[in-house]
């Protein structure tokens, strides 16, 4: 049997990879994991934690003006960027604390320090040249902001990387994209009070969404004075004194001092040494993963991000978790990549989960859409126009509801608790006969009866 000086190497101290080496330490196994920026990975250094508190910074500026309806007479506020940016920094650093010592509690040793795979079983530090073998080595990098698009002067604009740290709130910002990111850091800017224009090439925001939230959040955005240009790219960005001016596809242009490329994250394989170990990588250089984790190099596994199944951060833990079940816990573990509940933080918000209704139409011929459109109860005295949507798809041969869809406050912790009702199996004669909780906007959930299509 081969001597190795650990049993399991992380490269990767990011949400899937501490998970994976707290877990498997705790089985008892000898764990090294090599981080060569910061621990937390992507969610919690520059994703989805900071990306939270700014969303909710933002979204004072709407209290702020609902509070007169309610008989609140507020002077007029003022914001600043440096104070949030500090104090986000500061919780921040916190949590990056609090995973560093759970690892060093569960007994895993960190590496500050980029690794390498050298081999099946080796992994290299090249900063010190030092090599390090394992039995098992699981790959936990993440993902990285995507180079696309291309356009001349492509250097002048920044990432979901740098907007974090932005010296100044800009006056005008131009984003490029329509997914999350792109999303969420629209809402950010026009709430705490940018300028911003989205710019997508796709007909809609949101790929992959139900055609209802895309086309409501669209309306909603609109409303807020966010400008969206549908079905354009930017071709060129020139720098002019201390702005940017933004040459379109179709010729149009525009100012703007910040230009963010939201257009999407890639796996981060790139020198880590995977290919010339052997290691199948597909056309996006993501790590190839069967069911358990593992690559087709027998001891290299990888979860999370890199393997770009679903990128979300409670599937990465959830993935590293049945890493160290499987291999250090003899209990193999399977993951179910289907039915997963997912949020997307704009103003407003939106909670997911199960089928968009092309897809359920192709999946059942005897669909039923049941949805709700309606002003929220805040409004009526508050004044703001904004609707909240709900949908529910119910397979009527069935009764079982296999999707449902919101956009309005609070979304998000919404269809968390949808999802459990929904990987139960639920029915629409499970909703129906749930007593509504009233006044609620989730009390529609329960009492939508008549199907509109």
């Amino acid at each position: 049997m081969p001597q190795f000086d650990v049993d399991l190497f992380v490269i990767g101290a990011g949400s899937g990879g501490v998970r994976a080496a707290r877990v498997a330490a705790q089985y008892g196994a000898r764990v090294k994991v090599a981080e060569e920026y910061r621990v937390g990975g992507t969610c919690v250094i520059r994703g989805c934690v900071p990306k939270k508190l700014l969303v909710y910074a933002s979204r004072f500026a709407d209290e702020f003006e609902d509070a007169a309806g309610f008989g609140w007479q507020v002077p007029s506020p003022a914001f600043d960027w440096k104070t949030l940016i500090a104090n986000k920094d500061r919780e921040i650093a916190r949590l990056e604390g609090i995973y560093r010592t759970n690892l060093e509690r569960a007994g895993a040793q960190l590496i500050e320090a980029r690794a390498v795979v050298e081999g099946p079983h080796t992994v290299v530090l090249p900063a010190t040249g030092e090599r390090i073998t394992a039995r098992n080595i699981l790959i936990a990098t993440g993902g990285r902001p995507a180079d696309q698009p291309h356009f001349v002067g492509r250097e002048h604009a920044i990432s979901s990387n740098e907007v974090f740290h932005l010296a100044a709130l800009p006056e005008r910002i131009t984003i490029i994209g329509g997914g999350y990111i792109a999303i969420e850091f629209a809402a950010v800017f026009a709430g705490l009070g940018s300028k911003v224009t989205l710019v997508h090439r796709g007909p809609h925001l949101l790929r992959g969404f139900d055609e209802d939230v895309r086309t409501t959040l669209e309306a909603d955005y609109k409303a807020r004075g966010i400008e969206i240009l549908l079905e354009r790219t930017v071709a060129r960005a020139d720098k002019v004194q201390d702005r940017l001016r933004v040459t379109l596809c179709d010729g149009s242009t525009h100012e703007t001092d910040v230009l963010l490329s939201a257009a999407g994250r890639v796996p981060y394989t790139q020198g880590l040494g995977l290919a010339a170990s052997g290691v199948a990588l597909n056309e996006r250089g993501a790590v190839m993963v069967d069911e358990f984790s593992r690559t087709n190099v027998p001891s290299i596994f990888a979860v999370g991000d890199v393997t770009d199944r679903v990128n979300l951060t409670p599937m990465a833990i959830r993935e590293g978790q049945a890493f160290a079940d499987t291999v250090f816990g003899e209990r193999p573990t399977r993951v179910d990549h289907k039915l997963i509940p997912t949020a997307v933080f704009g103003t407003p918000e939106i909670g997911v989960v199960g089928l968009t209704e092309s897809e359920a139409r192709a999946q059942y011929a005897q669909l039923k859409v049941y949805k709700a459109s309606f002003r929220p109860l805040k409004a009526t005295l508050s004044g703001r126009q904004e609707r909240t949507l709900m949908k529910l798809l119910v397979d009527g041969a069935t009764d079982k509801i296999v999707g449902a869809h919101m956009v309005g406050d609070h979304a998000g912790e919404q269809v968390q608790l949808l999802g459990i009702a929904l990987s139960m199996g639920a029915t629409k004669a499970d909703f129906d006969r749930t007593l509504a909780v009233h006044p609620t906007s989730a009390e529609e959930w329960v009492t939508m009866r008549t199907p509109v299509a």
